[in-house]
């Protein structure tokens, strides 16, 4: 018995031991590392300092346009990023396997296998802070990406489409890259054509305030001897704007050109008074037409509704002599009937005293028979009553009963 405790307690201490090797250590937590283009980056973990982050603006997403992050784990687990104002890639580009700034997601999942680092780039088209959101086994990292806006791609005019001549109007000139992000403090220069006015100002330079950013204004004075103001906007410094169009990217707009149509209200003012005396007189020609027609329509619905009311008086005078003459057959039907009335009563009177005579005859004759019947049996009870009284006389023993 002792042996075969032994023996088992060995057997548990072995088993617990076999349990013990299989556990595997706690998990250790994620770390991530990031460079841009070689050179490690540790302030992207606060809002306040985002990793500054090129445009692609040559629509190509190399290393120096993206965040690295290199995200050691352990092995067989997975990491899960998702970005917003950011776009992640797993790879950057190559002439063999392009990355454009139409490539990547929002979102991505990376299966680490056998490995246990997880590498992925974030790069972003917008100047707008992005947020990059690193998850493993419950370890969650957030990380801050900017992009620093291109050079000018795009200049876009918004001016009045007309003015008084001689007056001052204002026009805007918005300056963006390739992929809208507005630019500030570059100059532009403005060109007026020919005779159309007088700018202000020849160069301007976008505003940096929330109000004025990457736009310029001019102000330009319309002529007053021609009929439009061309007004042409391109960069003060050629090298402040891409060079060339990129394929796949908005092409540039660089010499946008601002056309104000010049009035002369002198001459508006005459042809609207002359414009309003036409029409005041076009509109007495049309009110006396209107009135005519006015007069003729009355005229005709004067005539259709006297029309309507004679027809109406000899509808109805038609309609009274149907109901006299409805009146007067009912009258006379009335008087038929009252007629077969009295016929059939005075009948039915005479049929009454007939009938009344012939119950007062029967009922006399049935007197009279009942008295003459009443005096045949009185008249034979006597006899009766006399021939018993002289039998009885002469049989006193055999006496007969008298009727009564």
């Amino acid at each position: 018995m002792k042996s075969f405790k032994k023996i088992a307690l060995a057997v548990v201490a072995a088993m617990t031991m076999g349990t013990l090797v299989a556990t595997p250590a706690s998990a250790a937590p994620m770390t991530v590392a990031l460079d841009v283009n070689g050179t490690a980056n540790t302030t992207a973990s606060a809002s306040t300092t985002p990793a500054q982050l090129p445009v692609p603006s040559d629509n190509e997403v190399n290393a120096a346009d993206a965040l690295r992050f290199v995200a050691t784990v352990d092995t067989g687990t997975a990491v899960t990023i998702t970005a917003t104002n950011a776009t992640i890639v797993s790879a950057l580009h190559t002439s063999t396997a392009p990355v454009n700034a139409s490539s990547g997601s929002s979102s991505l999942t990376i299966a680490t296998g056998t490995g246990i680092t997880a590498t992925f780039y974030v790069y972003t088209k917008t100047t707008a802070i992005g947020t990059v959101v690193v998850t493993n086994q419950g370890t969650t990292f957030t990380y801050y990406v900017q992009g620093t806006v291109g050079k000018i791609n795009t200049l876009a005019v918004t001016a009045p489409t007309s003015g008084a001549a001689g007056t001052k109007q204002a026009i805007t000139v918005t300056a963006t890259d390739v992929f809208g992000n507005k630019v500030s403090g570059k100059s532009i220069t403005g060109r007026v054509f020919g005779l159309g006015g007088t700018l202000e100002t020849t160069t301007a330079t976008t505003g940096a305030t929330l109000a004025t950013f990457g736009t310029a204004t001019f102000n330009v004075t319309l002529p007053t001897t021609s009929t439009r103001s061309l007004i042409e906007f391109s960069l003060t410094t050629a090298s402040d704007g891409e060079t060339v169009d990129v394929t796949g990217l908005t092409a540039r707009t660089l010499a946008p050109y601002a056309e104000v149509a010049v009035r002369d209200l002198a001459a508006e003012l005459a042809k609207a008074q002359a414009d309003l005396a036409a029409e005041k007189a076009a509109r007495a020609a049309d009110k006396t037409a209107a009135d005519a027609a006015a007069a003729t329509a009355k005229a005709t619905a004067d005539a259709a509704a006297e029309k309507a009311s004679l027809a109406a008086v000899a509808a109805k005078a038609t309609a009274d002599a149907a109901a006299v003459k409805a009146a007067s057959d009912i009258a006379t039907l009335n008087a038929e009937i009252v007629k077969v009335k009295a016929d059939a009563l005075t009948a039915r009177l005479n049929a009454d005293k007939a009938l009344a005579d012939a119950i007062e005859k029967a009922t006399a004759d049935a007197a009279a028979a009942k008295a003459a019947s009443d005096k045949s049996i009185a008249d034979l009870k006597a006899a009766f009553n006399k021939l018993a009284k002289s039998w009885n006389k002469k049989n006193p023993t055999s006496k007969v009963a008298l009727v009564k």
